[in-house]
């Protein structure tokens, strides 16, 4: 069981980075034409645009949450004079918030794309599966809350601040920091690692689109001259 732990929370996530990255150049530069959203607008609109909002504006909001709140260093938490229980409390209040928001958003979504004949006959099996993976993923991390209430003084938060900084920074003892964690911080996490492990196989790459959009902000504007 040691082994196992060390393998899937110490070697596991560059495996999984590993693929994320190399993944998506191979699938940017061999499958061009699969790389899109598959967005079924066209087939049916109906509570689309609604989900659409609820989902993105949730997984933005967990994303850089989980971003900032693991990979900020403690030391500077505790310069600003943030205490480990007060962290704790805005972890659980915002991660609360934006995990139901895209709980919400992910479920009207996939009432949608289940229910409707003619976007359930365009749904492949990967979307599908990707659709559930998110589901119990994001259902583990909101009911991570439930268990953080029993540990308010924030050392489970920073032990898993620890762990997500030693992975980063190439040192190998992440692993031994969530050793004592609750299964189910373990489970969110192996089920995240594993969403970068998909990700470049799925509807998912169209994520690098729109981080890159902002590089349009910065771009000449366009001259378009009457014939």
């Amino acid at each position: 069981m040691n082994y196992l732990h060390q393998f899937i929370y110490g070697i596991y996530p560059y495996i999984a980075l590993a693929i994320f990255l190399f993944g998506s150049l191979a699938r940017f530069e061999r499958e061009q034409y699969t790389w899109k959203s598959d967005s079924s607008q066209m087939l049916h609109t109906g509570n689309l645009r609604v989900g659409n909002i609820l989902f993105h504006v949730g997984i933005l909001g967990l994303f850089g949450g989980h971003l900032v709140g693991l990979l900020t260093p403690v030391a500077v938490w505790d310069a600003i004079g943030i205490t480990h229980s007060f962290k704790q409390m805005i972890a659980m209040v915002a991660g609360g918030v934006f995990g139901t928001l895209c709980m919400s958003g992910l479920l009207i979504l996939m009432h949608r794309r289940m229910t409707d004949p003619r976007i359930s006959a365009v749904t492949r099996t990967g979307d599908k599966v990707l659709l559930l993976w998110i589901f119990i993923t994001l259902g583990l991390g909101l009911s991570t809350i439930f268990e953080s209430a029993n540990h308010r003084d924030g050392h489970m938060m920073v032990l898993l601040m620890t762990w997500a900084q030693h992975i980063v920074t190439f040192r190998g003892d992440a692993a031994d920091y969530i050793a004592a964690a609750p299964w189910l911080f373990k489970a969110h996490l192996f089920m995240g690692l594993s969403l970068f492990v998909i990700f470049p196989f799925t509807r998912l790459v169209h994520v690098w689109s729109g981080f890159a959009s902002v590089t349009y902000l910065g771009r000449a504007w366009q001259l378009v001259r009457p014939r």
